[in-house]
């Protein structure tokens, strides 16, 4: 008699065991801990001596907790000891015993070579070719526990051998892993390893994060060892993480020179991805002008033409423009909000802070060189440049740009009128300022800054004059809208195209606006805010 039995037995429905019409047991499919569970029945018990609620049910059912661990765990020690293995694993030297019906149960592989018409199914010896003999012995054991530690020195041999074995949770968990190991220095080597097994979401992440740390990358060793289809690959990304074009121009040098006897003829392709006409002057006429390597090419040579000319003519910039004057956009980088300047009831301000809207959080970062507040701030190439204002005494001349990657602040070429109030807006690699106050009247005139050059030019003046006007870009235009004369809110706007040089006027808004917001949304101006 089993103990289940003798246990039913005690507990005095001995008529229920061993009955003629009892079903048999079925299990349960909710783990619990380990019990017996005597379920509800709608027959009546053939022993009718028996009248309590808990025993009048047809049969039970028995659910004991981690059986399949259990079960599992004993199968283990089985192929330890080499108990009913059926099958032996040999990698090279090293042969591995275990049990098909484990080996087919996690993988698909083993399933159809034990199962199907494959001549390996009768034999009890079976070799694996061009696997290693370590990650078969972490497979395996896995098979059992199903458990596995995947670390730097056995990843590069579980990940193939998992991906041919088909046991795709250990392959994943692989690609995972790789994934928080990636770092500049290994992040090139990682993308080749996922690409030559097919790992493409590893791939993918793993080439975005190149892109992103591309400044980084080009100081090791994996990048100088690239062979020349991935080196021309990674620079003609527009979505490179550069500082400017120069970090891509030194890239592309180093690689070069690290073999030149091989790669010197690499060079023209190469500098087709550099955005020469985007870096600046004093980089291009001593560094880029004086490099042997681009002097003696022609075809190099007439992409530095290419870039001066860029250079030398601000107003035909438009017709000039290519894949190499378009400024690269990082995939992936985060937008911050800044706030500049400024004044409160008491005092004009330098202090500058920064939203990160992915932690919800405001940052200090380093002051401005000038306290200025109704100054002009517009952003281009990933520089932040703010312009004019007031500085509690008197308007202001002065400019400086912000860098994020190092915080700084540098001051930049003074306009050549002093502005507060103004419109400003970026264009075409260009930053335009117009109208404004300048301590005694309000203004019309414009001015446009060349980053490139360091350089203020003047412009054609607008047609009316304004302060706190605002200034959009809509389809190659340029548009003043809104504003103060000092006499009148206006509600007129006007439109500057900068290859022709000129300013017309558009139709006016319904209603007079100054100290307005304004953006542009799909080639749609949009207005806001008006007093």
């Amino acid at each position: 008699m089993s103990s289940i039995e003798q246990d039913v037995l005690d507990a005095g429905v001995g008529g229920l065991v061993g009955s003629s019409t009892e079903e048999k047991p079925s299990p349960t499919s909710t783990p619990s801990t380990s019990s017996v569970v005597f379920e509800a029945s709608t027959q009546t018990p053939t022993n009718e001596t028996c009248d309590s609620p808990l025993f009048s049910q047809k049969g039970y059912s028995l659910k004991t907790s981690g059986h399949s661990h259990h079960a599992l765990t004993n199968i283990q020690k089985m192929r330890q000891t080499g108990q009913l293995c059926d099958i032996t694993l040999k990698v090279g030297l090293e042969k591995f015993r275990a049990h098909k019906v484990v080996l087919a149960s996690v993988s698909p592989y083993f399933f159809a070579m034990f199962n199907g018409d494959m001549k390996e199914h009768t034999l009890p010896e079976v070799e694996l070719h061009d696997l290693d003999s370590t990650a078969i012995d972490l497979l395996v054991e896995y098979a059992y526990s199903g458990q596995i530690v995947i670390t730097t020195d056995n990843v590069q041999v579980l990940l193939p051998a998992s991906g041919l074995l088909q046991m795709h949770e250990v392959r994943e968990a692989c690609c995972r892993f790789l994934l928080r190991q990636l770092h500049p220095t290994n992040c090139l080597g990682i993308r080749s390893f996922a690409d030559t097994h097919s790992c493409k979401e590893l791939h993918h992440k793993s080439h975005i994060y190149a892109l992103q740390n591309f400044q980084q990358v080009v100081c090791t060793e994996e990048f100088l060892l690239l062979p020349f289809d991935e080196v021309n690959d990674l620079i003609s990304n527009s979505q490179l993480n550069i500082s400017s074009e120069e970090d891509v121009f030194t890239a592309v040098l180093n690689w070069v020179k690290h073999d030149l006897a091989e790669r010197s003829k690499h060079i023209p392709r190469l500098m087709q991805h550099v955005r020469l006409p985007l870096v600046n002057r004093e980089f291009l006429m001593t560094r880029v002008d004086n490099e042997k390597l681009i002097r003696d090419n022609n075809d190099c040579r007439e992409l530095l033409l290419e870039a001066m000319r860029y250079h030398l003519a601000p107003e035909r910039r438009c017709a000039l423009s290519s894949t190499r004057t378009m400024e690269r956009k990082p995939s992936g980088a985060n937008p911050y909000l800044f706030a500049v300047g400024g004044g409160s009831l008491f005092a004009i301000h330098a202090e500058c802070e920064v939203y990160n809207p992915k932690t919800d959080t405001w940052s200090s970062i380093a002051p401005m060189q000038w306290r200025r507040s109704r100054s002009g701030v517009t952003g281009l190439r990933r520089l932040l440049y703010v312009v004019g204002g007031y500085d509690g005494a008197s308007d202001l001349a002065t400019a400086e740009c912000y860098n994020p990657l190092n915080n700084t602040w540098s001051a930049i070429t003074p306009m050549g009128t002093k502005r507060s109030c103004l419109g400003i807006c970026s264009f075409d690699g260009l930053i335009y300022v117009c109208g404004g106050y300048d301590g005694a009247s309000c203004l019309s005139s414009m001015e446009r800054f060349d980053p490139l050059t360091g350089i203020w030019c003047s412009c054609p003046a607008m047609n009316t004059r304004r302060r706190y006007c605002r200034n959009a870009v809509v389809d190659n235009s340029i548009y003043a809208i809104g504003g103060f004369d000092s006499t009148n809110y206006q509600a007129s706007v006007e439109r500057f195209d900068p290859r022709e040089g000129t300013w017309n006027p558009v139709p006016s808004m319904s209603s007079r606006r100054s100290s307005l917001w304004s953006s542009c949304f799909e080639w749609t101006l949009v207005l806001y805010r008006w007093k």
